[in-house]
């Protein structure tokens, strides 16, 4: 029996770990030991690959790809269509699957709808990225960014306000 919710529609791929009172709908694929925490909500046509790592309490909106490398901490929120990339250089015909880079999203951030964030970055507690970003290097902690790229505007409190 178990302690979380999914869509019929979904995939749950073998050896995924996914924690209590989860939600995961329609037409969402986690693949291969992909580790989902306690509370979450994974909206519709959300990916998840293999080995990414999600704390408790995150909220991941509709139609969102979150690529290997990628480790969300605690109550993060991530808007519609937000985008991570896990590689710096692509090529269709090199091989760079040993290449991934570790992209760490830590507690209590904020990714607003349509955002790309690019591999190797990390973004700090707390943190807001306003919607339609293009997040190129390391943000602070409670801070707004916005922009392509996204640059700083002004430090934020817990609740998102500016201070």
């Amino acid at each position: 029996m178990t302690d979380y919710y999914t869509h019929p529609t979904c995939t749950i791929d073998e050896g995924c770990i996914i924690g209590n009172g989860t939600k995961i709908w329609h037409y969402s694929h986690i693949y291969n030991s992909a580790k989902i925490g306690n509370n979450c909500i994974l909206g519709q046509n959300v990916m998840i690959g293999p080995n990414v790592i999600i704390g408790n309490n995150c909220k991941i909106q509709n139609n969102v790809s979150i690529y290997e490398g990628v480790i969300l901490e605690d109550n993060v929120f991530i808007g519609p269509s937000v985008v991570f990339t896990n590689v710096l250089l692509p090529r269709a015909n090199i091989e760079q699957k040993n290449n991934f880079l570790k992209t760490y999203v830590k507690n209590g951030c904020t990714i607003g709808a349509n955002s790309t964030i690019v591999a190797g970055n990390t973004l700090g507690e707390y943190c807001m990225i306003g919607a339609g970003s293009l997040v190129t290097k390391n943000v602070e902690k409670f801070s707004m960014n916005y922009g392509a790229p996204a640059k700083f505007m002004y430090k934020v409190d817990k609740f998102g306000k500016k201070i």
